[in-house]
C-alpha cells in the first residue's frame, strides 16, 4: 500500500487465475507441519449447549411438535443434530410463522428468542387453537427462549390472556465453537441493537455468556477493553459476583487464560467498511457465509460429478440446484490452510496442492512389494478427501475471479485503500460518484462514502447533499431511513464548510498506530496488515497494543526476521520470540483519546501478582479476544496469524456475531418483513 502521498497501485494482481495442476510430479507440499501448541478445549461449550437442550427437552414429557425461530436453525445445528432431537421425543418439526397450528402430539414446543412479534405469533396460534381444540385432547404448551426468559414476553403473553396457559422457560445457546479458536454468540444485527438503538440486551446476554465461559475456564485475570460498550460489558462482569454469589461467587482464577480483551464496534466502523481480501473474507463478501456455511451448485459439492450434457440436450433455461457446504477446518484441513490467506495468493497454492496430488496418485506405477501397495491403499482415502477438497475450493475460487476482474471492483478497492491511506480524498470522492452513476451495488458505494467521512473530518454540506439526492434516486426512496440513521451514528456527517481536509484525528491515529504498511508480502506475511492489502484494521492494533507491544515499535523486518526474499520463514518459526505478559494501556494514552470511548483495565484479583499469568512457552496461555457488535473474517485471520508469532500465547476469538460492511449497513436500515416457510 502507498503511502499518502501517492496513490496506491492498481489491484491488478488478483486477476490472475488459479494456476493449471501441471505434470511435472512437483510433490512440494503447502500443508504446514502440525503444531504440537493446544488451546483451550472449547467443545466442552459446544456440550454443555447440547446437554441443555437435551435436559429442557425431557423436562416435557411425552411426544413433542417442535415449532422453531428459523434464525435458530443454523446455530442450533452447529451444536446439535435432527437425530438427537428425535430421541427426545419430537415427532415433527415446523417453522415458527403465522397462521394456526397442525400438531398432533400432546405437547406444542416453541424455541425461539425472546422477541416481542414471536409472542404475538405464539399467543395467536394458542387461542386459535383452544377455539378449535385438538381431537386427541388439549395441548400443553411450552416456550423455550434463548438464551433466556424476559419480563416482556411473559407480559405480552398476559396481555393477551394466555400467560396461564404457557409453560416459559430457557434454553441457554450461548458461545458456539465456530472453529478451536472462534467462539460466537450467533446473533444478528447486535450493532444495531446497541449503537443506533441505545439497547443494551445484547451486552447483558454477552455478559451471561461469558460467565459460562469463566465457569468452565476459570476468571479472567484481567479485563481490558476499548469503547462504552466495552465498559458497561465489563461492569456486568464484575456485577454478576456480587449479585448472584450462589452461582458465581466460587470461580477460582484461570491458570490457562490471562485475561479478556474486549473490542466494542463502535471504535473501529472503518474496518468493515473495507473490502476483505482475505480468501475466507471475500466467500463472505461476494458468495455469504451464515453460520459457518456457504450455499453453492450442488455440482461443485458432488464427489461423483455427471458428465455435461451435450449441447444440444441443454434445457432453454438451466436449473441450477444449490447445497449448503459446511466450511470447517477440523474435516477441511485444505480450507484450515487458505481462508486467512490473502486471496493473491490462493491460487498458486491450489496449484502446488493439485501438483502434489497428481504426484501421489502417480506415484501408484512405481509400487513394487505388497507392503508398498498396502501403505498406498491405506492412505488412499485421505488423498481422495483432499482431492475433493481441492475441487470445491478451486471452484470456489474460480467464481471469485471473474468478480476481481470487474472494473468496478478494482476502483472501488482503490478508492477505499486510498482513502485509508489518506491520499486525495476530493478524488475518491469523484470515483464514488461515478461507480454510483454506474448503478453498482448500493451498499459498496455507502461503505466507501462512509469511509471518506470517517476518515475525514465529515464532508461539507453542499457534495453530501448532493451525495444523498442522487443516491436516494438511483438507489430509491427506502434509503432515506437508513441515510438518517447513519448520519445518527456518525457515519455520514458534515464537515467543515470550507474544507475535505484530513480530519486531524484519523491523520494523527493513522500514524500513531501505524495503520498503514508499506510492502506487505502476501505469501509470507510480516504484519497483520496483509488482510486488507496494507491497511491494519484498527481493532486488531490495539490488541497487539495490549500483548505484542515490540511488533508495534518495531519495524516490519525487525519482527519479521526476514531477508527480503520470502524465504526466511523457518528460521523465523525457531527464532519465535517469547510472549510477554498482557499489558495494560499505559503508554498509549494519546491514540485511545483520538479513539473516544472509555477505556477498561481491570485486575479482577486486585493488584496481587498472583493475578497475572505470565505467558510460558512451554504453556499455552490463551487470551480471549470478545468483539462486542460483531467482527469481519479479516480480524479473525489476523488474530489467527497474530497467534504464531510468540511462543507461549493463543488467541481465542469470540464475538456475538461475524459481520461484512454489507451485512452491517443492511442492519441499520429499516428491518425487512419477516417471511417464513415450513421445514420441509
Amino acid at each position: 500500500m502507498a503511502s499518502s502521498a501517492s496513490p496506491l497501485p492498481g489491484p491488478s494482481r488478483f486477476n490472475q487465475p488459479p494456476p493449471a495442476p501441471s505434470t511435472s510430479g512437483d510433490s512440494e507440499s503447502t500443508v504446514p507441519p502440525p503444531t504440537t501448541e493446544k488451546g483451550l478445549d472449547v467443545n466442552i461449550l459446544k456440550e454443555l449447549a447440547k446437554s441443555a437442550l437435551v435436559e429442557s427437552l425431557n423436562d416435557i414429557q411425552g411426544a413433542k411438535t417442535l415449532i422453531l425461530e428459523p434464525a435458530l436453525a443454523g446455530p442450533l445445528g452447529l451444536v446439535t443434530e435432527v437425530a438427537l432431537l428425535k430421541h427426545q421425543a419430537v415427532d415433527k418439526m415446523f417453522w415458527l410463522e403465522p397462521g394456526p397450528l397442525n400438531v398432533n402430539t400432546r405437547n406444542a414446543v416453541w424455541l425461539c428468542r425472546p422477541k416481542m412479534d414471536f409472542m404475538l405469533t405464539i399467543a395467536e396460534q394458542i387461542k386459535a387453537q383452544q377455539s378449535d381444540p385438538s381431537p386427541a385432547g388439549p395441548l400443553v404448551y411450552t416456550i423455550l427462549l434463548v438464551p433466556r426468559a424476559t419480563e416482556l414476553c411473559r407480559r405480552v403473553l398476559e396481555d393477551h390472556g394466555v400467560a396461564g396457559d404457557v409453560n416459559i422457560s430457557e434454553f441457554k445457546l450461548e458461545l458456539i465453537p465456530m472453529e478451536d479458536d472462534l467462539l460466537s454468540l450467533e446473533m444478528d444485527d447486535v450493532a444495531r441493537d446497541i449503537f443506533l438503538n441505545g439497547d443494551d440486551t445484547p451486552i447483558y446476554y454477552s455478559s451471561l455468556a461469558l460467565m459460562t465461559f469463566q465457569r468452565a475456564f476459570g476468571l479472567f485475570p484481567r479485563l481490558l477493553g476499548k469503547g462504552d460498550g466495552a465498559k458497561r460489558l465489563a461492569d456486568l462482569l464484575r456485577r454478576h459476583h456480587t449479585t448472584d454469589p450462589s452461582q458465581y461467587g466460587d470461580i477460582e482464577m484461570s491458570t490457562q487464560v490471562d485475561g479478556l480483551v474486549i473490542i466494542d464496534r463502535s471504535v473501529d466502523w472503518v474496518t468493515p467498511m473495507c473490502t476483505q481480501l482475505t480468501y475466507e473474507g471475500m466467500l463472505d463478501e461476494f458468495v455469504g457465509i451464515k453460520n459457518s456455511h456457504i450455499e453453492v451448485d450442488a455440482a461443485l459439492l458432488d464427489s461423483n460429478p455427471p458428465p455435461a450434457p451435450s449441447p444440444s440436450a441443454l434445457p432453454s433455461t438451466p436449473i441450477t440446484k444449490k447445497r449448503k457446504h459446511h466450511l470447517t477446518s477440523q474435516k477441511d484441513k485444505l480450507y484450515g490452510e487458505l481462508r486467512d490467506q490473502n486471496f493473491a495468493v490462493v491460487g498458486s497454492k491450489l496449484s502446488k496442492v493439485a501438483r502434489r496430488l497428481e504426484g501421489d496418485y502417480g506415484g501408484v506405477k512405481n509400487l513394487k512389494s505388497v507392503s508398498q501397495m498396502k501403505e498406498f491403499v491405506g492412505k488412499l482415502g485421505g488423498l481422495q478427501s483432499e482431492q475433493q477438497s481441492l475441487r470445491i475450493h478451486t471452484g470456489l475460487t474460480e467464481m471469485l475471479m471473474p468478480i476481481t476482474k470487474l472494473e468496478t471492483f478494482n476502483r472501488t478497492l482503490e478508492a477505499q485503500q486510498n482513502l485509508v491511506a489518506g491520499y486525495d480524498p476530493l478524488s475518491q470522492l469523484s470515483t464514488i460518484e461515478d461507480l454510483m452513476n454506474q448503478e453498482l451495488d448500493w451498499q459498496n458505494v455507502l461503505r466507501t462514502i462512509i469511509l471518506l467521512s470517517i476518515t475525514n473530518n465529515g464532508i461539507k454540506q453542499k457534495p453530501l447533499e448532493a451525495f444523498k439526492r442522487d443516491f436516494l434516486q438511483i438507489y430509491g426512496y427506502e434509503h432515506l431511513h437508513l441515510l438518517i440513521n447513519l448520519e445518527n451514528l456518525h457515519l455520514l456527517s458534515k464537515g467543515a464548510p470550507n474544507s475535505l481536509g484530513l480530519s486531524t484525528n484519523y491523520s494523527a491515529l493513522k500514524k500513531n498506530l501505524r495503520l498503514i504498511v508499506d510492502d506487505i508480502n502476501d505469501l509470507n506475511p510480516n504484519d497483520i496488515s496483509y488482510v486488507y492489502s496494507g491497511y491494519a484494521p484498527i481493532s486488531i492494533r490495539l490488541v497487539q497494543y495490549l500483548t505484542m507491544k515490540n511488533q508495534i515499535l518495531s519495524t516490519a523486518q525487525d519482527l519479521n526476521g526476514s531477508n527480503g526474499d520470502g524465504t526466511a520463514g523457518r528460521e523465523r518459526e525457531r527464532e519465535k520470540p517469547k510472549a510477554h505478559p498482557l499489558g495494560g494501556w499505559k503508554g498509549f494514552e494519546d491514540a485511545l483519546t483520538m479513539l473516544g470511548g472509555d477505556n477498561v483495565d481491570v485486575r479482577q484479583f486486585g493488584e496481587r501478582r498472583d493475578g497475572i499469568v505470565i505467558p510460558d512457552e512451554n504453556k499455552i496461555t490463551t487470551t480471549v479476544v470478545f468483539f462486542l457488535g460483531g467482527c469481519t473474517y479479516t480480524e479473525i485471520s489476523a488474530l489467527r496469524w497474530m497467534s504464531k508469532q510468540y511462543k507461549g500465547r493463543r488467541f481465542l476469538i469470540a464475538t456475538t456475531g461475524i459481520i461484512n460492511g454489507n451485512n452491517l449497513l443492511e442492519s441499520f436500515g429499516d428491518e425487512p418483513p419477516v417471511q417464513l416457510k415450513q421445514i420441509t
